[in-house]
């Protein structure tokens, strides 16, 4: 079971930008800057540029850095013209490391994320957006324990078809509506509702799973699957698409009216039409 990923679908963050095709610095822009903890790679890229998508257009990657495309608090980022072309170059700064038992360097302070982690935080590892054989298919719950009506967080409940093999961290959802294509009426997948999640104290038929966070009440019957890992997309860089994609907005994330930025929307485009992070 897996987010869906060969349908037109895509979850994007609201910016309030405009794109552009060429890069252009931002007026007032430093020539240097030094990162701090709370950055976002996002707030640096505005500060430098119109359009921060464009960063990689002007990000040297250094090959002497262990990983370049990583920005940690303390690095200061310098702009230069090379060839009259701006680029941005980066200096590590001291950071806070350990030595590993290999006796590897290892850095303890965290890098930058692109964007508040917080504005996507489920997105990371809540699969929101599935197909109806993953849902159909997915794990369930079968009871709780004590037989409560509402579960809330700090209480158990019992699932059937989840197996050691998949982890000890679930998530919980309910079938939510069908995302349709306006342009041609497809069934584009469907809305997983988060309700909630835990981790597994006892695998078997039921497994066990105490409930760690819930947003809604559970039921029998919701489905039940295992998180993802947020590392992998904690860090990504943005950029534009390499060709010109249009889509439309089909739906808003939490149901709201009016939609501003760092708020994730639905669109009917995605790895089918080359969208990416």
């Amino acid at each position: 079971m897996s987010i869906l990923k060969s349908l037109a679908l895509a979850l994007v963050l609201v910016t309030t930008a405009v794109f552009a095709d060429q890069v252009a610095l931002k007026e007032g822009h430093p020539d240097r800057y030094v990162v701090v903890k709370g950055d976002t790679l996002w707030d640096i890229s505005g500060a430098f540029l119109d359009s921060p998508w464009l960063w990689p257009e002007i990000w040297y990657v250094n090959p002497q850095i262990d990983n370049p495309h990583l920005i940690y608090p303390g690095d200061v980022i310098n702009l230069v013209y090379i060839d009259g072309k701006p680029q941005l170059r980066i200096q590590r700064g001291k950071g806070t490391f350990k030595l590993s038992p290999t006796a590897r360097a290892e850095r303890l302070d965290k890098a930058i994320p692109t964007i508040p982690i917080d504005s996507i935080q489920q997105f990371l590892t809540q699969p929101l957006v599935v197909d109806e054989n993953t849902m159909e298919d997915a794990a369930y719950v079968v009871s709780s324990a004590g037989e409560h009506l509402i579960v809330g967080a700090g209480d158990r409940i019992y699932v059937r078809g989840i197996s050691a093999d998949q982890g000890n961290r679930y998530n919980v959802f309910r079938p939510g509506d069908a995302y349709i294509d306006p342009d041609s009426g497809e069934v584009l997948g469907y809305e997983a509702l988060y309700l909630g999640d835990g981790r597994t104290e006892r695998f078997g038929d039921p497994s066990t799973l105490k409930l760690d966070r819930t947003t809604r009440e559970i039921n029998i019957g919701d489905r039940v699957m295992p998180m993802t890992k947020e590392d992998v997309y904690a860090y990504f860089t943005p950029h534009p698409n390499d060709s010109d994609v249009k889509g439309t907005i089909i739906a808003v994330v939490d149901g709201v009216s009016q939609i501003g930025q760092y708020q994730v929307v639905v669109i009917n485009r995605g790895k089918r039409e080359n969208i990416d992070v």
